[in-house]
């Protein structure tokens, strides 16, 4: 036996559809300013513990006026000889 849904079914099904949407839509629209209050809260506190650990390390270190004070090792680079001779030439005109 084979059963086919019914048009009252359908229908409720499609409003049920259209009500879960606008109600989400108008929830969204009524907690969006609260949860970018909450995300811009967050952030700012990110940005202040990175400042507030910045300034803990310049605090722990103090310096006297024209010290030079060198925190990270620059990169030295290392020639490579197996790159071959250096041929310097003039241009002939």
């Amino acid at each position: 036996m084979l059963q086919f849904a019914s048009v009252t079914g359908f229908v409720r099904m499609i409003l049920i559809i259209l009500l879960i949407y606008f109600g989400v839509k108008i929830l969204s629209r009524l907690f969006a300013p609260f949860l970018m209050k909450y995300v811009a809260k967050k952030a700012e506190q990110r940005f202040g513990d990175q400042f507030g650990q910045y300034g803990r390390q310049q605090k722990e270190k103090p310096r006297k006026e024209g010290e030079v004070t060198i925190d990270k090792m620059p990169n030295t680079r290392t020639s490579n000889k197996e790159v071959g001779d250096y041929v310097d030439f003039e241009e002939i005109d």
